[in-house]
């Protein structure tokens, strides 16, 4: 079998509830891997892309954090209704969704300003 041509990465990390920082997993995040997965299933994808969960991506503030490799485009406060968009534009199209692409600054910083799907303004991830 070839290597996939990309390859997504969906935190579906669990912490306790009350943790400063938060987790994917009570942001929905399960439930947006498998949509991805049955998207690029239902596209014929499956044999070119994989979608994964996976552990902690150390975003927690950004979540639900999606990566897609070998782009390395990071994707951060992802919800179910972003995923077809993620699918169409970037798996499919080549053309991230700037929208929800978290800035390079942001990576591994406890404040992002980003969009997020907010078409009002940018958004600010907190330890809250």
């Amino acid at each position: 079998m070839p290597a996939y041509e990309k390859h997504v990465f969906v935190c579906t990390n669990e912490r306790p509830d009350g943790h400063p920082r938060g987790c994917c997993a009570a942001k929905d995040s399960a439930a947006i891997r498998d949509r991805l997965k049955a998207l690029v299933k239902e596209r014929g994808l499956a044999k070119r892309i994989r979608v994964n969960a996976a552990g902690c991506l150390d975003q927690c503030e950004h979540g639900v954090t999606i990566v897609v490799y070998p782009e390395a485009v990071w994707y951060g406060f992802v919800s179910p209704a972003d995923v077809e968009e993620i699918v169409t534009s970037h798996l499919v199209g080549g053309t991230p969704v700037a929208r929800l692409r978290m800035a390079d600054t942001c990576i591994n910083a406890a404040q992002c300003p980003h969009r997020g799907g907010n078409e009002s303004g940018p958004k600010t991830a907190t330890h809250a």
